[in-house]
Parts: C-alpha cells; sequence; structure tokens
C-alpha cells in the first residue's frame, strides 16, 4: 500500500496510517488482528473522491507490536491521536468487526462533534449476551470461552481458529488457498498473546449507549452479513428504531463482494452522509 505514514500515538508505539486522495475524510479501522490491507477495494475506489485514511490499529498489521493497551479504550484513544495528528475535520468512520467497538470508543471519549457520518461493518455493539436467540452475538457464551480458554493458547490453535473462521463465516464461497493462506498471516501478525486480549475485550464490550446516540445524532449505516439477517436488523431497530441496516455477505462482505459493498457506501456517503 502506498502513501503510508507512521504516527506516534503513545511512546514507542506507532500506527502505520495510509493517507491517500482528497476531500472529505473517510477512516477506515479493521476488525480483530487485521491490518488495513483488508480495504485495499475500498482504498481504490473511495480514494477517488475522499481523502481515505486506512488505519493498522495498535498491535495489528504494520504497527507497533506493544505489551500495553490491547483493548478498544485504548484503540479508541489511538485513533483520537490519529485524527488529530493529520488535522481532519467532519470524519466518516467506517469499523469492520471489532474495529466498531474502536468507532464507539471514539464516540464515548469524543461525542459526534467531529463526525460526519459513521458506516458499522457486521458487528453488534454488545458481542456476548446468554440471550442467544434474541440478542445479536458472537456466538454462545461456551463456544467464546472456548475459543479464548484452548485457541488463543499458542499459535497453532490461533492457526486453527482463524482457519476455521476464515472458511465457515468470512466468505461464502470456497477459498483459494492462496486466499485461506493471505487471512491466516494477516491474523497471524499479531502474536496469540496480544490476540487473545484483543478477543477478550472486544467480547466483554458493551456500546450500546453509543450505537444509540451515534444513529440518533449522524447518519448511520449498519451493514450486516446474511448469516445475522433479521436478529441484526431487529436488535439494531431495538437499540433505535431509526437504525438503518443493509445485508450482505459474509463477515468479509467488502472483500467477496467488494462492487456491491463499494455501491452501497457510495450511495450512503452521496445521498445520506
Amino acid at each position: 500500500m502506498t502513501n503510508g505514514k507512521y504516527i506516534e500515538v503513545d511512546p514507542g508505539v506507532e500506527l502505520f496510517v495510509q493517507d491517500v486522495g482528497s476531500g472529505d475524510p473517510l477512516v477506515l479501522i479493521p476488525g480483530w488482528v487485521f491490518s488495513a490491507k483488508a480495504f485495499a477495494s475500498q482504498v481504490e475506489h473511495f480514494s477517488k473522491t475522499h481523502r481515505v485514511i486506512a488505519i493498522d490499529p495498535r498491535s495489528q498489521g504494520r504497527s507497533t507490536m506493544s505489551l500495553q493497551g490491547n483493548d478498544y479504550i485504548t484503540h479508541g484513544k489511538d485513533v483520537t491521536k490519529v485524527i488529530s495528528e493529520l488535522g481532519l475535520k467532519d470524519v466518516t468512520l467506517l469499523g469492520w468487526s471489532f474495529g466498531c467497538l474502536t468507532v464507539w470508543e471514539y464516540i464515548r471519549q469524543n461525542g459526534t462533534d467531529n463526525v460526519k457520518a459513521a458506516v458499522i461493518v457486521d458487528l453488534s455493539p454488545k458481542p456476548l449476551s446468554r440471550d442467544d436467540e434474541n440478542d445479536w452475538v458472537e456466538g454462545p457464551l461456551e463456544e467464546i470461552a472456548g475459543a479464548y480458554t484452548q485457541n488463543l493458547r499458542n499459535p497453532e490453535g490461533q492457526r486453527a481458529f482463524i482457519t476455521e473462521y476464515a472458511t465457515e463465516v468470512m466468505v461464502q464461497r470456497e477459498l483459494t488457498e492462496d486466499e485461506l493462506q493471505w487471512i491466516i498471516e494477516e491474523a497471524l501478525t499479531t502474536p496469540y498473546y496480544i490476540a487473545s486480549n484483543l478477543f477478550a475485550a472486544g467480547m466483554f464490550s458493551d456500546y450500546r449507549e453509543e450505537a444509540k446516540l451515534l444513529i440518533e445524532q449522524v447518519p448511520t449505516l449498519t451493514i450486516a452479513a446474511e448469516h445475522w439477517s433479521e436478529t441484526a436488523r431487529s436488535f439494531m431497530q431495538r437499540i433505535s428504531p431509526e437504525a438503518r441496516v443493509e445485508i450482505l455477505g459474509g463477515h468479509l462482505m467488502f472483500w467477496e463482494h467488494s462492487d456491491k459493498f463499494n455501491e452501497i457506501l457510495e450511495g450512503f456517503l452521496k445521498n445520506d452522509a
């Protein structure tokens, strides 16, 4: 990725940030253990009309691997520093997966004054609940606990977890060997002992208040995977009747169905944001 720079967010901790294009700022925040490389199609497409800021979060991708701050409170502070350092005004924030937690945490810390619009890609503001049938959750409590206590204890377990998630949840078609290897290598850039911290921090989050605030104060679009479908829609509309939800593909829909995703996002940015 070109036009990359490093921005120091804490002493000894730098985030890799791609800054490309001009116009209204669109800030892209990837999910758990991924880098902004996942957004390659969106960077290419939207940098023609926007200033696109694609961030590798702390301990992910090309950013510094840090033993401190591997939680979404700190990730929110990090994004605040990036936005301030780059002098961004009236930003559109787009978070994917646990990157949505960073968006909501930014709102918790800063309010909506500097936010023009927001896009939430496939994550509930409360990822874990005992009410598996009516709440939009990442999985049953026992399954999530098993992933944390068993898979994310060593590199082999982390690799197995990512492989299963990539093939069963992230995409709808069969991945090629090269594609699967790319996803695994992206995820394993973050060591298992940091990945487990981020996993737990994300699962125990509750940003329902911030999600409601965001929906009611700025144009906000939620794009959920087809396997959530009506569960995601009904959950978000319980948070706020004004919630707008689109349904597309699997968890990695913006990569697998990039043209359709970009079309949905472009329509939102043109007509609503």
